[in-house]
């Protein structure tokens, strides 16, 4: 087995609703630190000096994406595309290991694909999947 961590359906949709929140933050976060990037680009000229508070939002920022980030890895969560908001959940179907599929837009999970398969791969579950 690849993954520690196997998700029945009814507990990956049990994490839905803090995944949702965690993936809104990762995007807010993300165009937070890209304007705190573009903001800091223009200061680093040779012979400007580099600090103060803009180099300190722009630690604070990457220091909240590595802790949301935390929150997926120690789960075994996959962040397939983060634009999306696609996750796959490690799951065990007829013995096999695979990925519960879900993106943001969707309400519900209610499609799964082989490990190595991905996105393309997906098929929607059914009755004797579960």
């Amino acid at each position: 087995m690849r993954f520690e961590t196997h998700y029945t359906r009814n507990e990956a949709r049990a994490l839905l609703p803090e995944v949702r929140k965690w993936l809104k933050r990762l995007v807010d976060l993300r165009d937070q630190l890209d304007r705190h990037e573009k903001r800091l680009a223009n200061m680093m000229a040779p012979g400007k000096d580099l600090g103060g508070e803009k180099v300190n939002a722009w630690v604070r920022a990457l220091t909240e994406i590595k802790t949301v980030l935390m929150e997926f890895h120690r789960r075994d969560i996959q962040i397939k595309d983060l634009d999306r908001g696609l996750v796959d959940f490690p799951a065990i179907i007829d013995d096999k290991e695979v990925f519960w599929c879900w993106e943001q837009e969707e309400d519900d999970i209610e499609f799964w694909h082989e490990l190595d398969t991905g996105y393309a791969g997906r098929e929607r579950i059914s009755g004797e999947d579960l």
